[in-house]
């Protein structure tokens, strides 16, 4: 795609995406009108029809309407909303936990409402929690849906029907400058019409489709389309592995001095595993080819130190490192770490993040352009023009699915050298799970340190109904009166930052006004860097006993002597991200840690399989495997910065038949048909993949 056509196709050319609603859909991966159009369903819902309140099954998901009859907030542990409706036929009870005082304004008496959620027995008779909910005049027509309703992947700010209306604006408009129409040569991609043909479909499926084809992904649209998506992902895997070829690596032959030193220095001894996976690296160093290797390991086993040995050996040839951290907080820990480690060794070691001053900035970049800098940690900011290197010899990417293709073949291009490639070694936390080397990862070579340190004791899982509030409340005071630390992690995650750090707000006066004895901190995202720093510190300290936070622990807060964990509405989350919270704690030798999981009543089937899974296993890669198997593919390529789904229909575990039909269709079209091979990686993959002009 040309960059007059990147203009013209760009999702702010939608009338009513501006720069704010443009940043949102960003975070999706949708940059052009095109990519708004393959942003597909995850799930589909009936709301062809609405039932009598009478007619309402429990545990089924319904559609009524009715008049609301009264609107109240009350107090009963916490603060909750009750809006009474009436259709006529009988009484149903609308209940919320999470909301907004505007929420409640607008759910004035005589007004209807339509709400649209799943039947549960409640105190007063029927019941829904947190439906979706639409409310009007008694003077308003509001027609039902003609189609099976589409339910998106969405992100903050960014609401359900904010981006319904997008997406058939992006359709609409893909219809009229005749984008997407075209059929393969391959007659494979041809089963059902054009290709705007199916995306329309999939968006708007009459209400007579099959809901369980679609929900096994088994229709012929979808089937069209994984097919195609598969291809595209292999041919990309392709791509990124013949960009290499022909670049040499930084030589790294001279064995460190420093390397026996700094492990006599440490106050434990590598594992086994990382002393396998260390000595991998090594040769990988020692080869004049850039080492591309992903280091995978679970939680606490140990991949910071192997970083930091990579470092260390870099340095000690004359190259220099790049450390990439997705957040703030888990930068400056690494920071805190390497300078520890290395100051003994006359090894300099800088920080870069977004809250860097402008003078302290400024010195870096120059310090870094003339090699004063061995090391340096950073966020994104590293990515920014005029970051330059001296001499980059090697990257180290900790959570890789937190960033970009884009952005780490960018480093490539930091080096200081000509056709010289620095050595990239990729971390994560998050198993990838073996049925997805095949589509992912054929330009990575993997690394497993699947030991944990010794006397680490596996964390304890638990769940306990929201029910059981009081008495884990009171646990959660006796934990820490005794000197210990506890997370109370918030997950009643809403539509915006705003809502977020309200709920997480209200559970911290909650909490604060249950437990007086302790001292109580709060984190959340909108917080300012300073109050947030400001808290952890206390918190690592032990000024602050008991934590309560948002998702935004997930990744880099390090506290040995926190080993209790409570997570609200884990419902809300998916395997990995609940695995990760819990792998906050249980981080000290020879400790017993708990992780509680406070659910809502009543579990969907999925949520109590995600749940019970929790409480059976603490393996990352099991918990992987099973989270791909429930949710679908997570974030593979990191071509997401939220982490949300890359794959945005197939799924390698339930398609796993079609995955060698598709490699041999990569295969042919990567030899036959480049230009139609060019145009597949565009479609699903996007220009967020650099292509190398060397």
């Amino acid at each position: 795609m040309n960059e007059e056509s990147k203009d013209l196709q760009s999702i702010q050319n939608l009338k009513g995406v501006g720069p704010k609603g443009a940043s949102s859909l960003n975070n999706l991966g949708i940059f052009t009108i095109p990519d708004a159009a393959f942003h597909l369903p995850f799930r589909y819902e009936d709301r062809s029809f609405i039932t009598p309140i009478t007619e309402a099954n429990y545990q089924t998901p319904v559609l009524i309407e009715g008049e609301i009859m009264k609107s109240t907030v009350v107090f009963r542990g916490r603060r909750m909303l009750f809006s009474e409706i009436y259709d006529g036929t009988g009484k149903l009870t609308m209940r919320m936990f999470n909301f907004a005082m505007a929420q409640h304004k607008a759910l004035e008496e005589g007004k209807m409402i339509r709400c649209f959620g799943t039947i549960t027995p409640g105190p007063n008779g029927k019941q829904m929690i947190h439906p979706q909910y639409q409310v009007f005049t008694k003077q308003d027509t509001i027609e039902v849906e003609k189609n099976l309703t589409p339910i998106y992947p969405t992100t903050s700010g960014l609401q359900q029907n904010k981006l319904k209306k997008i997406i058939e604006s992006a359709l609409s408009y893909c219809d009229k400058n005749n984008l997407l129409k075209e059929e393969s040569k391959n007659k494979k991609y041809s089963e059902y019409g054009n290709l705007l043909e199916t995306l329309q479909f999939l968006h708007k499926p009459p209400v007579e489709t099959n809901l369980n084809e679609l929900i096994e992904g088994k229709h012929p649209a979808q089937q069209a389309l994984i097919k195609e998506e598969l291809v595209a992902h292999m041919l990309c895997a392709g791509i990124l592995k013949n960009e290499l070829e022909g670049r040499t690596g930084p030589s790294m032959k001279d064995i460190s001095m420093h390397e026996s030193v700094f492990l006599d220095s440490l106050p434990f001894e590598l594992t086994n595993a990382q002393n396998v996976v260390w000595g991998e690296i090594k040769n990988d160093l020692l080869a004049n080819i850039p080492m591309r290797r992903l280091l995978q390991g679970d939680v606490g086993s140990g991949k910071t130190l192997v970083g930091a040995l990579s470092a260390l050996h870099a340095s000690s040839n004359g190259y220099q490192t790049a450390l990439l951290c997705p957040t703030e907080i888990l930068a400056e820990q690494h920071f805190t770490s390497f300078s520890d480690w290395f100051k003994k060794l006359g090894i300099k070691v800088m920080l870069l993040t977004g809250s860097t001053k402008a003078k302290e900035r400024k010195i870096i970049i120059e310090d870094l352009a003339a090699g004063k800098i061995d090391i340096l940690i950073g966020t994104h900011a590293i990515f920014q023009s005029g970051i330059e290197f001296n001499s980059l010899g090697l990257t180290v990417i900790d959570e890789q699915h937190r960033f970009g293709v884009h952005q780490r073949f960018s480093m490539l291009e930091k080096g200081g050298k000509t056709n010289q490639s620095p050595h990239q070694l990729i971390m994560t936390a998050t198993p990838i799970p073996r049925t997805l080397a095949m589509t992912v990862y054929g330009s990575l070579e993997t690394s497993i340190i699947d030991e944990l340190p010794p006397g680490r004791n596996p964390v304890q899982t638990s769940s306990r109904p929201d029910s059981f509030r009081e008495k884990v409340i009171k646990r959660v005071e006796e934990v820490c009166l005794t000197g210990k630390r506890a997370y109370w992690v918030c997950t009643l995650i809403e539509d915006s930052d705003e809502l977020e750090a309200q709920s997480a707000e209200e559970l911290y006066k909650e909490i604060s006004n249950s437990l007086p004895k302790l001292k109580v901190g709060l984190v959340h995202g909108r917080l300012k860097k300073e109050q947030k720093d400001s808290v952890i510190e206390q918190f690592r300290k032990g000024d602050i006993q008991l934590l309560v936070c948002t998702t935004v622990i997930e990744v880099g807060v390090d506290v040995p002597e926190a080993t209790l964990m409570i997570i609200e509405n884990p419902e809300r989350l998916g395997l990995s991200q609940l695995h990760q919270l819990r792998g906050r704690v249980g981080r000290k030798a020879n400790t017993d840690s708990h992780c509680l999981l406070l659910y809502k009543e009543p579990l969907s089937g999925l949520a109590e399989e995600r749940i019970k899974t929790m409480e059976a296993t603490n393996d990352g890669f099991q918990i992987a495997e099973k989270d791909l198997e429930l949710r679908g593919a997570g974030d593979i390529y990191g071509l997401r910065q939220s982490g949300l789904m890359d794959l945005k229909i197939a799924n390698p575990i339930r398609d796993s038949s079609l995955l060698l039909d598709a490699q041999n269709e990569a295969i042919e079209l990567g030899k036959n048909e480049t230009g139609f091979a060019k145009t597949l990686v565009e479609r699903w993959i996007g220009n967020r993949v650099d292509y190398s002009d060397s």
